[in-house]
């Protein structure tokens, strides 16, 4: 049922490890880097909630999530192979949307896919069992540029604007291995009808009537729709003027359009719900979005803080290795490759190691909570990410990248855990979609503050991106105290 995940997380790995490489290596300047990458999490606030939504609503020969894992993957698979050829900047950034929308469509129904298969006793093996797929994926995809030049003797510097040999390959081998194991999900695993789902619900609110939600409609709703839609409108349009009065960086109009976009989209749920018309996927998401548990709205503010800090790595781990460790800034320069094949390598350390880890979260939590565990992780990646900033030694970071990983495996499972137990089993697709907001909401506004912030304070010096990053995930550990797990076996 997870074995998908080990091919999916290849795409994630090599975009992650190579994709800020590639971007330079054509081009891009660094403290830009957060603007290029922000075709990842706007793709995903956009596709996995309607993927979820129609999810949510398939069923056919294919059952009800897998349609979707096969055509995500195709498509990811088409975007891997071409990646490393993108012959200009504009053309590597839109080849960017396309993977990453591509794996969003696989990757949403996967996470909803072991909430509908596995109770509450079971679903925190089922996530930590994605956990290890996703690690050993990784782990193989990041280090996949270092083997081939140092394992198989392939080029591992090219002349100026042309991606690496050893960056190629690895991107090559990638679509093949992502689109293998998902028909190997596919074709191996079943998934129960509709009316079997019915009565699974049914059998778990007799048990615990806790996790009942108390849906309200979307006439119920239309004050909110009104109020939303309004604030959002005018702190955006008030950041955009801000923006453009007083010649702030550009990629804050990132920022002000996304808060406008938000509530022009708020304004036209209360249009159409005035008008009549609810039966639309709009209107339908917007409601469950607020209507959404008590337990789901808690775990956005930890997955707000999470995933700022996880993005920050994401961008800046390549350059504050390659520029505060190694001390190069040239592209074409051996040294500068050297340092960019090792940040791989440090990539693969942490998902290496998150899937050792994830066997243990499972015991851990059994022994404490679920919560528990995951403030426990968190802290850890925290600290390993404040390390970066006093190690000198390349090899320590292996140090703080095991860390990352510790707070990586549960990152990738107990949020999950939590979240599903407190989802109505037929809306279980529309709602992992709409938490994948507080994973792109903070991703966004890394994007459009990172770089700002770098120019104008740290001389755009990326380590300090990493220092961020730190604190950030500290302070999510923090709040997953707050959390109320309604569905937790210990309670």
């Amino acid at each position: 049922m997870s074995f998908g995940f080990l091919g999916i997380q290849f795409g994630f790995a090599l975009q992650n490890a190579n994709v800020s490489r590639i971007f330079q290596t054509l081009g891009g300047d660094v403290d830009r880097l957060a603007v290029y990458w922000l075709a990842a999490p706007v793709t995903g606030l956009i596709v996995q909630p309607i993927v979820g939504y129609y999810s949510d609503k398939t069923w056919g020969k294919l059952g009800r999530r897998r349609p979707y894992f096969l055509a995500g993957a195709l498509l990811a698979s088409l975007a891997l192979l071409f990646m490393p050829n993108a012959p200009a900047l504009w053309i590597a950034v839109g080849t960017l949307w396309l993977m990453d929308a591509s794996i969003n469509i696989t990757m949403e129904p996967f996470r909803a896919y072991v909430g509908d298969n596995l109770p509450s006793e079971q679903r925190t093996t089922g996530f930590a069992m994605q956990s290890f797929f996703i690690g050993t994926g990784a782990i193989v995809a990041s280090f996949l540029p270092y083997a081939m030049t140092n394992w198989l003797g392939i080029e591992n510097t090219a002349p100026e604007g042309i991606i690496p040999p050893s960056v190629k390959w690895s991107f090559y081998l990638g679509g093949v291995v992502f689109l293998g194991t998902v028909l190997w999900t596919i074709f191996s695993s079943k998934e129960y009808s509709p009316d079997e789902m019915k009565t699974f619900e049914e059998e778990k609110i007799k048990a615990n009537p806790s996790v009942k939600i108390n849906q309200r409609n979307p006439v119920e709703l239309l004050g909110i729709f009104l109020r939303n839609g309004l604030l959002f409108l005018v702190f955006g349009l008030i950041m955009i003027w801000l923006v453009y009065g007083y010649g702030l960086e550009k990629e804050l109009y990132i920022l002000g359009g996304g808060l406008a976009g938000y509530g022009i989209i708020q304004l036209f749920t209360w249009l159409l719900t005035r008008s009549g018309k609810t039966e639309n996927g709009l209107v339908e998401i917007i409601t469950d979005m607020i209507n959404m548990p008590k337990t789901m709205g808690q775990l956005a503010v930890v997955q707000f803080f999470t995933w700022f800090a996880l993005f920050a790595m994401w961008i800046y781990a390549t350059p504050a290795v390659t520029g505060h460790i190694y001390g190069a800034t040239d592209t074409t320069s051996e040294l500068y490759n050297e340092g960019a094949n090792w940040a791989g390598v440090l990539f693969g350390i942490y998902n290496g190691f998150a899937a050792v880890v994830a066997f243990g979260l499972p015991v851990l939590a059994k022994y404490t909570s679920r919560k528990t565990t995951h403030a426990i992780s968190l802290a850890i990646g925290g600290l390993g990410l404040l390390s970066f900033w006093i190690v000198t030694n390349p090899y320590l970071l292996l140090l703080s990248m095991v860390a990352v990983g510790v707070a990586w495996a549960s990152i990738l499972s107990m949020p999950y855990a939590i979240l599903t137990g407190s989802l109505p089993a037929k809306k279980m697709g529309v709602y992992m979609g709409i938490f994948n907001y507080f994973i792109v909401i903070p991703q966004i506004l890394a994007a459009s503050i990172l770089g700002f912030l770098m120019r104008r304070f740290f001389d755009s010096d990326a380590i300090w991106a990493l220092v961020a990053g730190g604190i950030s995930m500290l302070i999510a550990a923090v709040t997953v105290v707050f959390v109320n797990d309604v569905d937790s076996p210990n309670e």
